[in-house]
């Protein structure tokens, strides 16, 4: 049965009208509960990563300088979020999550972390509300512990992983996967060991087809023993930043996809959230409860 990592760090204070929409985070553990799609004992708390699993992927300097809140003025406005205790603390507590969902996965066949996605931070730098980046982190911790062999990350974010796809670039046991709007943020792209830069305005029809004919082939080609699916659902027709166009059904018809390939292929598949930005914060809440509905209908 699926478990979900999740934590009351998750839920900082950020100044009035801040754009990031912090509130989802206790929103969906609620709805979820609510709903009966998952059970109170379900959840745990993971904790904090380790700082050993953070230099794996992180530079010293840089995670000095967050640790000790010596980040500076431009950094901060790259990043998006204020500094602060809090800040550092969700953030680990984040790639925790992320990186025990990994760890259950293996046992499990899928881990659900009720945060993450985190795929903007770069070895040495954040960016775009992300600080640490946790699917790199936990890519590492299970390459560094022999768990895994050959990673596949399948990031369905509406904005390229940019920081994942530089961190790994050079990590032949690491696959890259982005499928993104391509005249959308970052404006400066990384590389990727595979890009698919969508259309504005694409819809359900021709992003779930694209979809189809290219994850079945990595999976064959790439061969990975273990998945990271980054479920950002910046993707809707009503997302501010997001600029294409899916409907509700058609992001949970995306993530069915997806989980059903790994179930079907025998590979574990740990899950971080990722982005979503609709102006009505339900549509950002029930979208991401259908990802940990879809899963437990999957997994369950």
């Amino acid at each position: 049965m699926p478990c979900l990592a999740t934590s009351e760090r998750y839920s900082i204070s950020l100044p009035s009208g801040h754009r990031f929409p912090i509130a989802k985070y206790a929103l969906i553990r609620e709805q979820l509960l609510w709903q009966g799609i998952a059970p109170p004992q379900d959840f745990y708390d993971p904790g904090l990563a380790s700082e050993e699993d953070i230099l794996r992927v992180h530079s010293p300097n840089y995670w000095q300088r967050v640790r000790e809140l010596r980040l500076s003025a431009a950094e901060v406005r790259r990043l998006g979020l204020p500094q602060s205790p809090e800040l550092v603390r969700r953030s680990l507590s984040s790639v925790a999550g992320t990186v025990e969902s990994a760890r259950r996965a293996l046992q499990d066949g899928i881990g659900l972390s009720l945060a993450g996605g985190t795929h903007h931070a770069f070895r040495d730098r954040g960016e775009g509300f992300c600080v640490l980046n946790d699917i790199a982190v936990a890519a590492a911790h299970l390459l560094h512990h022999g768990r895994a062999r050959q990673v596949l990350v399948v990031d369905l974010d509406v904005h390229q992983g940019d920081g994942t796809a530089s961190i790994f670039r050079d990590e032949p046991r690491v696959f890259t996967f982005s499928m993104h709007a391509g005249a959308n943020y970052p404006l400066r792209k990384e590389q990727s060991d595979l890009d698919v830069a969508l259309e504005l305005g694409t819809q359900d029809a021709a992003y779930l087809g694209i979809l189809a004919e290219t994850l079945p082939r990595l999976l064959t080609e790439v061969q990975p023993d273990f998945i990271f699916y980054q479920a950002g659902v910046d993707v809707l027709a009503t997302d501010k930043l997001g600029k294409l166009a899916l409907t509700q059904a058609g992001c949970r018809q995306r993530d069915e996809f997806v989980l059903r390939q790994c179930r079907v292929a025998g590979i574990p598949v740990a899950v971080s959230m990722g982005g979503g930005y609709s102006e009505q914060l339900r549509d950002i809440v029930d979208a991401h409860c259908n990802t940990f509905r879809v899963a437990y209908e999957v997994f369950g």
